[in-house]
């Protein structure tokens, strides 16, 4: 018998007699290229599959944004930089990262609250758009930018009175420090702004890790809607209207891909209802997850294997400490198993029902629970899929002191 991940059965999976294969090459070699387990790999052939099943399914007038707080590996953004049509970024380390990677500083945003002075005067040097959160930020920009002796580029977020129905994690459509709530925003863009800012667009991101298209689209609609009322409002045409993202991947058994090319379709129509609205307006979608949350693989080994009052444990040299969304201890209310394979027993038949742990020093170490496998041996290669996104740097990484795993992009 063989086990089902949510996107990829163990028959799917790229491999050869030997086991894994990662963008066609071994699970071992990429082990030996990192010199150790733990370790992240991310496919560059599957991130570039990704980009083209969404250029080919969204709208072409559409910008693609890739939001680098899901996965800000400086080589992931560079290889992306001529695949992606911008950046958003969260923090003066992300924005160093994305202009160092080489992308156009006209192409990034960055949003996020309780941006320090420090932070906003990076952004305005550098000719980024600051995505206000509040009047607060605003003021502070129109002040920064003047002892800069400049304009700061900004786009207001907007918390609207609507939410993204069944996300995993809901942004908008209730008190939030997301955004500036949109009776606000009305008044902001049809009032006299500060000479030392230029308002550009508004951001509107509802939620994020959806599954559902119908309601992917029923926000994608009520998004468009609000942004040209705000635009009917403003005393200068936006140059863009970001609509968020929120396109989820399956994690889970019970969990099944979106249909992208359904969105794709709402949103083209949702484009033509409103091109009047948005004659010279880009139009941008901003993901992070989407884009690379499959092509990543955490690969760990086992170093210890042991009996426990009738239940056996393979304990390995990773964990929670580098992968804390697998552990279960990143938003999920009731743990479930990511999709996890032994990398070198893919052909092997499924023998026995064995935890997976981490080599730390608490309980919640888990790397999989009663995951049936092959019989395993000391040495065996443990491979979590779905790894790309909220992984490293979305981790305890000096907890407990053990080593930092090697990132490669493959």
């Amino acid at each position: 018998m063989k086990t089902k991940s949510p996107s990829r059965s163990i028959e799917r999976l790229p491999q050869n007699e030997n086991g894994l294969l990662i963008n066609g090459i071994p699970v071992e070699a990429v082990i030996a290229r990192a010199g150790q387990t733990p370790l992240y790999a991310y496919d560059r052939a599957l991130i570039d599959q990704r980009i083209a099943a969404l250029r080919q399914a969204l709208p072409q007038s559409i910008s693609l944004h890739y939001a680098i707080k899901a996965n800000p590996m400086p080589a992931v953004c560079a290889h992306l930089v001529p695949l992606v049509d911008g950046f958003d970024v969260a923090s003066k380390g992300e924005l160093i990262t994305v202009l160092n990677a080489g992308a156009n500083p006209h192409s990034v945003s960055f949003a996020g609250p309780g941006k320090t002075d420090d932070e906003l005067v990076a952004a305005i040097a550098s000719k980024i758009c600051v995505s206000v959160e509040s009047r607060t930020e605003l003021a502070r920009c129109a002040k920064l930018a003047r002892h800069l002796n400049t304009r700061a580029r900004i786009c207001l977020r907007v918390n609207p009175n609507f939410e993204l129905k069944q996300s995993g994690m809901k942004m908008t459509g209730l008190p939030s420090q997301f955004g500036i709530d949109v009776n606000e925003v009305e008044d902001i863009v049809a009032s006299q702004l500060p000479d030392s800012v230029q308002l550009v667009g508004v951001q509107i991101y509802s939620g994020s890790q959806n599954l559902n298209a119908e309601a992917l689209i029923e926000t994608a609609g009520q998004t468009f809607n609000l942004a040209a009322e705000l635009q009917g409002r403003a005393n200068t045409p936006f140059k863009f209207i970001n609509v968020g993202g929120g396109f989820g991947i399956p994690y889970f058994a019970h969990e099944q891909s979106f249909d992208l090319h359904a969105v794709g379709a709402a949103l083209a129509e949702h484009l033509a209802a409103h091109r009047t609205d948005f004659k010279e307006t880009e139009v941008i979608i901003e993901l992070g997850r989407y884009i690379v949350g499959e092509a990543g693989y955490y690969i760990t080994s086992v170093v210890d294997i042991k009996q426990s009052r009738g239940k056996k444990f393979a304990i390995v040299d990773g964990g929670l400490h580098h992968h804390l969304a697998n552990s279960g201890n990143f938003g999920q209310t009731l743990r479930r198993n990511y999709p996890v394979f032994v990398a070198n027993k893919l052909n092997l038949e499924m023998q026995e029902k064995i935890t997976i742990v981490g080599p730390l020093c608490t309980p919640l170490d888990i790397v999989a629970s009663d995951l049936t496998v092959p019989e395993l041996e000391v040495g065996d290669r443990i491979v979590v899929l779905q790894s790309g996104a909220y992984g490293l740097s979305a981790s305890p990484l000096r907890f407990l002191g053990h080593p930092e795993p090697v990132e490669l992009l493959v």
